[in-house]
């Protein structure tokens, strides 16, 4: 039996599906994945799977590269001869499932991480972007036999926009968390808030720096992170002289990007991601895993790790002053922290543990 998982970069393949590959594995499969380069290709094939390059840009607009992408995964599927796909991310959700259903795959599976930049921003180029995004969806879900969304909000929307039936829906709780390699670590014995994420305006970081510098001017002691990278090809980039201010000015400390983000989870008191919109945010399950109170936002994804007031709250989107006034109160009630972090641990366990979450995707996949 065979499986090929289609990529859109490497790093999400042992990042976010290696547990998923391994359960894979164990039930007598031989994986392939694709992925766009070579980067991290070792990490990948540690996996005990074969890795397949076809190059893929997964932002680019070039109909003629998205083709001969199409042509390439068709020509891999041919030879192969997969019992099942699993694409994730437009384009691999999209022209995988084309491609597999031209070399006539039985069982075709798409996942949806999220609705992305096009279903949120506002702009005459977005929504023209927008229309052909959702046209493309439309297609490539006609060919697949089951469509993964990892939130309840994303799968209702997509029926409802009619691009998808909804018989052919079904929802995971995000990617999981592995509970074993995120364990729970102590808090630091000074206060500090933390956000991992690409420096994207759709990630909330404008509404992090903003709420950092707030309330650095009544706290002067609070520490604030962030970790990620900065982008200058993507429509929603951050622009990098304005968030090099907050680092200058000693409001946040940025960190690179690295193998391993635990440490900085362990140096923080409570998590923070005031994102736009999410499939289920994995860095927000990190934290959970963790030990972790988090501020979040109410929107989708976001709205599916946080009860409230349990284990943190819920804020409105692109309002850094709501995010703020919740960073005050943890705190002026640092006591809670603790509190609210075991509460995150418990949810996290409860709702998002990666083999709960495998077992579904493998039930879903008839695996």
């Amino acid at each position: 039996m065979k499986f090929v998982l289609i990529s859109p970069k490497n790093r999400t393949v042992y990042n976010f599906r290696g547990d998923l590959i391994k359960e894979i594995k164990a039930k007598g499969y031989e994986v392939i994945v694709t992925g766009p380069d070579k980067t991290d290709v070792n990490k990948i094939e540690a996996l005990g799977v074969r890795f397949v390059e076809i190059p893929v840009n997964k932002t680019g607009t070039s109909i003629r590269g998205d083709l001969k992408y199409c042509s390439a995964l068709t020509k891999l599927l041919k030879e192969e001869k997969p019992d099942v796909t699993l694409g994730y991310t437009i384009k691999p959700v999209v022209y995988g499932a084309i491609a597999a259903k031209r070399a006539k795959v039985k069982n075709i599976n798409s996942l949806v991480t999220g609705g992305g930049y096009t279903f949120i921003a506002t702009s005459l180029k977005a929504r023209v972007l927008g229309k052909i995004v959702r046209t493309l969806y439309r297609i490539g879900f006609k060919k697949a036999d089951n469509v993964i969304f990892q939130n309840p909000d994303d799968l209702n929307e997509f029926c409802e926009r009619k691009l998808v039936k909804r018989e052919k829906c079904s929802y995971v709780n995000g990617s999981g968390v592995n509970l074993s390699r995120f364990e729970t670590a102590p808090f630091p014995s000074e206060i500090s808030f933390f956000m991992l994420s690409r420096f994207l305006k759709s990630k909330g970081v404008c509404e992090y720096l903003e709420a950092a510098k707030i309330v650095k001017s009544k706290y002067p002691n609070v520490k604030f992170g962030i970790l990620g990278k900065y982008e200058t090809t993507m429509q929603d980039a951050v622009d990098i002289a304005y968030a090099e201010e907050f680092i200058k000015n000693g409001i946040v400390e940025r960190y690179d990007e690295t193998s391993d983000v635990r440490p900085y989870y362990a140096k923080s008191s409570v998590y923070v991601l005031p994102s736009y919109r999410e499939g289920t945010p994995r860095t927000v399950l990190e934290a959970m895993a963790m030990g972790r109170p988090v501020i979040t936002t109410d929107t989708q994804g976001c709205r599916e790790t946080v009860i409230d007031g349990k284990n943190g709250f819920l804020v409105p989107i692109k309002n850094a002053e709501a995010v703020a006034e919740k960073m005050i109160w943890f705190i002026k009630h640092p006591e809670m922290i603790e509190a609210m972090g075991n509460e995150s641990l418990n949810y996290v366990r409860e709702k998002f543990d990666v083999n709960i979450v495998n077992s579904k995707m493998l039930g879903i996949m008839n695996i």
